[in-house]
C-alpha cells in the first residue's frame, strides 16, 4: 500500500511533508526494546506487538500504544522515549498529537449544529465576516462543512516555503520553535496565496480549514475554543492526560521526548531534540496533548454515539474522496480506509514537528487501536501495525466482526 494517504508526518505534511520524510527515511538502527512498564502480551495482540518492535528496529525512537476491544485493554510501549538517558518509552505517555485536534473541533462544531446554533452549511462570511477575503479568497463561498471535510480550496498556510522554512525546518525551527503566533498570523499567510481550487470542487488538506473551524467555534460559543472542547468532550468524558498546549512549550509528565531531522537535506544523520515549542504554533489545528488510552476513549465515544445524535453522527461519517489515497475518503475530522485485507475502518493521524499519532477504530467504535511515535521521519510501519491489529484472525477473529 503507498503512502499517498494523508498522514500529516509534520505540521505541513502533505506533498512537502511526506517527501521530506521519505528522502530522510534512514534507519536509526538499534534493535526493538520494550518498556518495563509494558502491560503482559494479551491474547490476540501479538502481531500488532511484532509490528510495533519493526517500527522501533526500522528507526523510530519509540512508540506507544494502546488497543481496545472485547476482550479489554491491551499496552504496549517499545524502544526509547529518551535517546540521551536510554529511558523507555511508557505507556501513559502524554505526547503532541497534531491533526487529530480536528476532531475534537469538528465535534464541537457537529454538537453546536444539533443544538441549532449554526449550521453546516453557514457560510464562513457569516461566522466570521471579511475574513476571508483577498487574491481570490472569499469566506462567503466557503461553507462550515467545506472547511470540516477539506474541500474549501483554500491553501495550506504551513505550505508557504517561507512559513515552513522559518517554523518547521533546520535553524528557522531552533530559532523560532518559543514564538507566540496568533491564529491571524498563519491565516495572513494562507491568503497571501491564491486558493488551490474553487469551493466544493475537491478533496485537499489544508491546516487553514482547521484553524477557521475553530475561530467559529469560539464565535459561535462566546468563548475560548479551548473551554468549548473542555467543556463538552474532556470533562464528560474524563480524559485527565488530555489539554490544550496554550503558549507553553513543555509537555506534562508522564512523556518523552520527541525528535525530528530538522535538517534532513544537509545533514541526514542529524537527530534533534525538538520536545519544546510554543503550543500556540498549532492553535486550533494541532495544539491537543492527549494519550493512547484518552484518545481510544474519546474516538469510542465518538462513533459509538455518546456525543454526537444519530443525525450529527451520519453527518460526521458522510465522505468525500480523497484524489491522492483512493482507498481512502474523508468526513469531519474522521478518514475511513480500506486495509489491504479488505477490511474497512476508521482513522485520524496527526503529525507535528517530533510526533506522529495515529487513531484508528471500527465504525461502531468498540475496537480501537492508537500508536504514536516519538519521531517524524519514519512512517513505514503504519500499516503493518493498522493490519496486524484489523486483519490478524489472532486479533479480530473474523475481518469486520467487532
Amino acid at each position: 500500500m503507498t503512502m499517498s494517504m494523508t498522514i500529516r508526518t509534520r505540521p505541513g505534511a502533505g506533498v512537502v511533508g511526506l517527501a521530506a520524510i521519505a528522502i530522510t527515511a534512514t534507519a536509526f538502527t538499534g534493535p526493538a526494546r520494550a518498556s518495563g512498564d509494558t502491560a503482559p502480551k494479551a491474547a490476540g495482540h501479538q502481531a500488532t506487538q511484532r509490528a510495533i518492535d519493526a517500527t522501533v528496529a526500522a528507526g523510530v525512537p519509540g512508540v506507544t500504544a494502546e488497543a481496545r476491544d472485547a476482550d479489554g485493554v491491551w499496552k504496549s510501549a517499545a524502544g526509547v522515549g529518551d535517546r540521551t538517558t536510554g529511558a523507555p518509552r511508557g505507556k501513559n505517555d502524554r505526547f503532541r498529537a497534531g491533526g487529530i485536534t480536528n476532531t475534537f473541533v469538528a465535534t464541537v462544531l457537529l454538537q453546536m449544529e444539533a443544538e441549532k446554533k449554526l449550521s453546516l452549511d453557514d457560510t464562513v462570511e457569516r461566522h466570521l465576516p471579511g475574513l476571508v477575503t483577498g487574491n481570490g479568497n472569499d469566506g462567503s463561498k466557503i461553507t462550515v462543512r467545506q472547511l470540516l471535510n477539506h474541500t474549501s480550496g483554500l491553501f495550506d498556510y504551513i505550505l508557504d516555503v517561507t512559513y515552513y522554512e522559518t517554523y518547521i525546518l533546520g535553524d528557522g525551527f531552533l530559532q523560532h520553535r518559543y514564538d507566540t503566533l496568533t491564529p491571524q498570523q498563519r491565516l495572513k499567510v494562507a491568503f497571501s496565496h491564491a486558493p488551490l481550487s474553487q469551493p466544493g470542487a475537491g478533496h485537499s488538506f489544508s491546516h487553514t480549514n482547521d484553524v477557521l473551524a475553530a475561530l467559529i467555534v469560539e464565535k459561535v460559543g462566546g468563548t475560548s475554543y479551548e473551554n468549548e472542547v473542555r467543556r463538552r468532550i474532556i470533562k464528560p468524558l474524563g480524559l485527565k492526560a488530555t489539554s490544550h498546549a496554550g503558549t507553553g512549550t513543555r509537555l506534562p509528565q508522564p512523556s518523552s521526548r520527541g525528535y525530528s531531522k530538522l535538517f534532513f537535506s544537509s545533514q541526514p544523520d542529524r537527530i534533534d531534540d525538538v520536545t519544546e515549542l510554543n503550543g500556540s504554533q498549532g492553535w486550533g489545528d494541532g495544539d491537543i496533548i492527549s494519550s493512547a488510552g484518552d484518545l481510544n476513549r474519546f474516538y469510542g465515544a465518538l462513533m459509538g454515539g455518546k456525543l454526537l445524535p444519530a443525525q450529527q453522527l451520519k453527518e460526521l461519517k458522510t465522505t468525500v474522496v480523497n484524489p491522492d489515497f483512493p482507498s481512502a475518503s474523508y468526513g469531519l475530522g474522521v478518514e475511513q480506509l480500506t486495509l489491504s485485507c479488505g477490511t474497512t475502518i476508521w482513522y485520524h493521524d496527526g503529525g507535528t514537528v517530533g510526533w506522529l499519532t495515529l487513531a484508528a477504530f471500527t465504525e461502531d467504535g468498540r475496537h480501537q487501536l492508537t500508536f504514536n511515535y516519538n519521531s517524524d521521519w519514519e512512517v513505514s510501519g503504519i500499516f503493518p501495525t493498522l493490519n496486524a491489529e484489523f486483519c490478524d484472525p489472532s486479533s479480530l477473529g473474523e475481518p469486520g466482526s467487532r
